[in-house]
């Protein structure tokens, strides 16, 4: 009987993750099913590969139209979305203004800059009234 007890817990500690992570991946599948059977008209969505669109149909059950600029519309499979884009709201804004208000963001640090970018970004922030940030310059050391 005692040589049994250690064998039957090493598979126990074995198999309990196995079905929780199952159990937890089932779960966020119905999720992501249910939201995708749930788009309408209207909702702004980002897709698998990173696509921001607008729904314009989705009265079929396998595919939906996208809008994905001013006049474009594709069709796309509904497991193509990934997820609902919820926009901001004031409200939103506002409590992030408040948080800005309390101290909780650092301020910028600035970087130093050689006097040919300061004298360029200097002279395109007088000429157009946008600030312009400096080259960026890849793989010089």
């Amino acid at each position: 009987m005692d040589g049994l007890i250690l064998p039957l817990l090493l598979m126990l500690v074995v198999a309990l993750p196995l079905i929780l992570s199952t159990r937890k991946q089932k779960r966020l599948m119905a999720e992501q099913q249910e939201m995708q059977n749930a788009l309408s008209e209207g909702d702004r969505v980002m897709t698998t590969s990173g696509l921001y669109a607008t729904v314009a149909d989705a009265s079929d059950d396998t595919t939906i139209d996208l809008e994905i600029a001013e006049g474009v519309v594709t069709t796309w499979l509904r497991q193509g979305v990934r997820e609902r884009i919820v926009p901001t709201t004031e409200a939103d804004e506002a409590d992030e203004v408040n948080a800005d208000e309390a101290g909780d963001i650092a301020e910028p640090v600035e970087t130093a800059q050689d006097d040919t970018t300061a004298k360029a970004t200097a002279s395109a922030d007088d000429a157009t009234g946008a600030q312009v940030a400096a080259p960026l310059e890849h793989g010089k050391k």
